[in-house]
């Protein structure tokens, strides 16, 4: 079996991809080593399989491409639903509902509502949510994939896992950016009503006592995190961090990494840029901040120091911040990117594709 170049860098995506089930990826293994011309029997001793089965997936891409890869739906009785619809679930799932839905996510009856008006094959909604359970797939709980309208999307995409895989030599890569408006909740004094009766309701809202900005900047080479507390965010405060962050590499090249706020590219920022040659801006794709390195570790801190914690003051909170980050950087290690720009793209493309396909079926 021949691979184009496209369909190689969707199966690595199946392969790679943290939302698709083991058996699904073994599938697409068993693919990937056919075009490697490996005998068959090799192929299902590496798969942990028969050698029948090895030849079931391989009929089953040359026929149905990747949605043949997937399971089809056992004991459905009157809901047989064929592979190319299981296939755009899946895809749609990933993608923010049409603005014209007015929803902010997907639940089961309204996939299934959707996809029922789209291909005009019923699904009921116990099907998509045992489907999204199939798959690990939880749309209410997790954010989904927004496409980027970026017309330099793949130029900028290539330019970043570039940078993450193969920095250029002796050069530094910083990921910077802003977490904004982190509140100070005491949430040891609830403001609860002094006198109630039973048709009334206590009320448990946490005294706030003001909120700061973190800025913060992930060497990707190290994993150490320099990070700074301002009041305030904007062009100014920015470029004051900005030149803090860099000042330790003197003397190297500087990539950095943020997306394209315009509190990053105002006049002082690019006159500084233009004195300063050895650092170098490079914007993450429009609505594409998750490829920015640093928003893993925002999540990171997030969930461990600041979600939970009991800050009495603003000031209570920087130090429980500083005190983390010291934490971190005691025992710092890089997030491993393993994920090329073709994977990435290839990712997109097949959601793309898939996104489409339902739009103009559903305009028809």
């Amino acid at each position: 079996m021949e691979l184009t170049a496209d369909e190689r860098a969707e199966l690595r995506a199946l392969v790679n991809s943290p939302d698709v089930v083991a058996t699904v990826a073994t599938r697409a293994r068993i693919v990937l080593w056919q075009a490697e011309k490996r005998p068959k029997k090799e192929i299902a001793e590496l798969a942990g399989v028969s050698r029948p089965t090895v030849d079931l997936w391989l009929s089953r891409y040359e026929a149905e491409g990747l949605g043949g890869l997937l399971d089809h739906p056992r004991g459905a009785g009157r809901e047989q639903v064929p592979a190319r619809v299981r296939a755009r679930i899946l895809a749609a799932t990933r993608v923010s509902p049409p603005a014209e839905t007015g929803l902010s996510h997907w639940s089961s009856r309204e996939m299934a509502a959707w996809i029922t008006r789209a291909e005009g094959v019923s699904v009921s909604h116990h099907y998509v949510a045992k489907l999204w359970r199939e798959n690990g797939l939880r749309p209410h709980r997790h954010g989904t994939f927004k496409l980027s309208r970026d017309p330099e999307f793949a130029d900028k995409v290539a330019d970043i896992v570039g940078l993450y895989l193969s920095p250029p030599g002796g050069a530094v890569v910083l990921s910077v950016d802003e977490k904004t408006q982190i509140q100070a909740l005491d949430r040891t004094q609830p403001l609860l009503p002094m006198t109630f009766d039973a048709s009334e309701q206590r009320t448990h809202d946490y005294r706030r006592h003001g909120t700061t900005n973190l800025f913060a900047a992930l060497n990707v080479a190290t994993g150490e995190v320099y990070g700074e507390c301002l009041p305030v965010r904007d062009g100014a405060n920015f470029l004051t961090f900005l030149k803090k962050a860099v000042k330790p590499h003197a003397g190297k090249k500087v990539h950095v990494v943020l997306d394209n706020l315009s509190t990053h590219t105002t006049p002082e920022v690019m006159t500084w840029l233009q004195a300063n040659p050895h650092v170098r801006f490079h914007h993450t794709p429009k609505g594409s901040s998750w490829i920015n390195q640093i928003e893993i570790w925002f999540g990171i801190i997030t969930r461990q120091a600041i979600r939970r914690g009991t800050f009495s003051s603003v000031k209570v909170l920087i130090g429980q911040i500083r005190d983390y980050i010291d934490h971190w950087n005691a025992d710092a290690k890089p997030f491993t990117w393993t994920a090329s720009a073709d994977e990435i793209l290839a990712k997109v493309r097949v959601v793309q594709a898939s996104v489409k396909k339902l739009v103009d079926n559903n305009a028809k």
